[in-house]
């Protein structure tokens, strides 16, 4: 497992969509974030399986 956390800046470049759906993916737990202070950050895990589940539901 990769030790990675991502800024809401970074997911938003990979996923090309913009801040406010990330952290309605975040507010829907679809997508799990710790805070850090007052800063959120995405594990890259976390990433991964989200878009591992969005591959199988589009199968």
């Amino acid at each position: 497992m990769s030790d990675e956390v991502l800024t809401v800046p970074e997911v938003m470049a990979r996923l090309k969509v913009g801040r406010s759906t990330v952290y309605d993916l975040i507010r829907s737990r679809r997508l799990k974030s710790i805070k850090i202070g007052r800063c959120r950050r995405i594990p890259a895990a976390s990433l991964n399986s989200y878009l591992a589940e969005q591959l199988a539901e589009a199968v």
